[in-house]
């Protein structure tokens, strides 16, 4: 089967690279698929992620200016270039499914820049929020044009249960990101927690810290660490929030990582206490390696992941006193860790790669 991913870019390192690679990989290697995957702001930068020899990559050299708007005159200029370059390379390639992971402008213009061919819109983020953007009349504007656009695709996946309730769309499959399952057990002996992801307010570090200072006089040989880059000054404000609780020395930022999973054995407890997430990477991996989990149950992702009390504790949103205890509960209990993270790599082979790839295996045939 010949398959064309698009997505803008593959050399930042965020979710959607991270799933496209294990994806387009195994459809490449094990499936024998012939996979193309199309960027249009690459800029000649390598990609973050390893991929497969077998697989091709082109990029229309669009470039859109990042900092922008899709919808600003800069970018908006650049769409025919987008749209001419797209159609002569589905011409050429003749793909038997198109399959578009970012959003970007190839959202609204690709269902009528291909009509014959099927095509799948497939969404990382949650929607819980989608609505409260329509308060003005350019939200309103934006999500009719959004929702009017979705129902052109030959149909939509969204990764969890909850999340096929925010779409008009009556052709929508519900399909989890893959889980790498490598063999890499953490010990859960260090004294080191650990939170990853782009350090940016949706994903409420600063919460974090201040749970973490409610605990620091009861483990003072305990450490907070964060991986993630840094987004709009974040860090800098978390950084004056650490410096007022005294805790330089106890809280650290430890930058991007190519291979998180390989850094997550180190840690003997995975945090989250994000606003929203869809369907977070960072648990799979640290399931996969046996270390517990304590999250919000935040819209809408984390409790499809965990398994509350055998492999995670799953705490109310926002309430940082069951957090807290929770969290101290873990920090105190070796053993109990221990016993969370066998059965962590025992639940989380339901995500492998081999279930989630025949899943969309089924869902391209489908589609004929």
């Amino acid at each position: 089967m010949k398959i064309l991913y698009l997505t803008d870019q593959v050399y930042l390192h965020g979710g959607i690279e991270k799933v496209l690679s294990q994806k387009a990989n195994h459809l490449a290697e094990v499936l024998g698929d012939e996979v193309t995957i199309i960027t249009y702001n690459q800029q000649n930068k390598k990609p973050s992620y390893s991929f497969s020899s077998k697989i091709t990559f082109l990029d229309l050299g669009v470039n859109y200016e990042i900092a922008q708007s899709y919808f600003h005159l800069k970018n908006i200029k650049k769409v025919p270039h987008h749209i001419s370059g797209l159609k002569k390379v589905i011409q050429h390639l003749k793909p038997d499914v198109i399959v578009s992971s970012s959003f970007g402008p190839d959202f609204y213009f690709l269902p009528y820049v291909e009509k014959c061919i099927p095509i799948i819109k497939e969404f990382h983020s949650s929607r819980y929020f989608y609505k409260k953007t329509g308060v003005n009349l350019k939200g309103k504007i934006l999500n009719y044009l959004n929702r009017f656009t979705e129902k052109r695709y030959s149909q939509l996946v969204v990764l969890n249960e909850a999340e096929r309730g925010f779409y008009d769309s009556d052709k929508i499959t519900v399909i989890p990101n893959p889980a790498q399952i490598s063999g890499e057990k953490a010990t859960l002996q260090s004294k080191k927690i650990l939170a990853a992801g782009r350090i940016s307010p949706v994903k409420d570090f600063a919460s974090l810290i201040t749970i973490f200072f409610h605990l620091k006089n009861e483990f003072p040989e305990w450490e907070l660490h964060f991986f993630g880059e840094n987004y709009g000054g974040t860090q800098e404000k978390l950084e004056a929030q650490i410096k007022e609780y005294g805790l330089e020395k106890s809280i650290l930022f430890k930058g991007v990582c190519n291979d998180l999973k390989s850094e997550m054995v180190n840690y003997s407890i995975y945090a989250m206490t994000s606003e929203t997430e869809c369907f977070p990477m960072v648990l799979l991996e640290a399931l996969s390696v046996g270390v517990p989990v304590i999250t919000y149950d935040c819209p809408t992702g984390p409790q499809y992941i965990v398994q509350n009390a055998e492999d995670s504790f799953l705490i109310p949103h926002k309430n940082l006193d069951i957090f807290t205890e929770k969290l101290k509960h873990l920090m105190r209990n070796e053993d109990l860790r221990k016993e969370m993270g066998d059965k962590a790599i025992v639940n989380v082979q339901r995500f492998g790669i081999d279930q989630v790839m025949q899943q969309w295996k089924d869902l391209f045939r489908s589609l004929y």
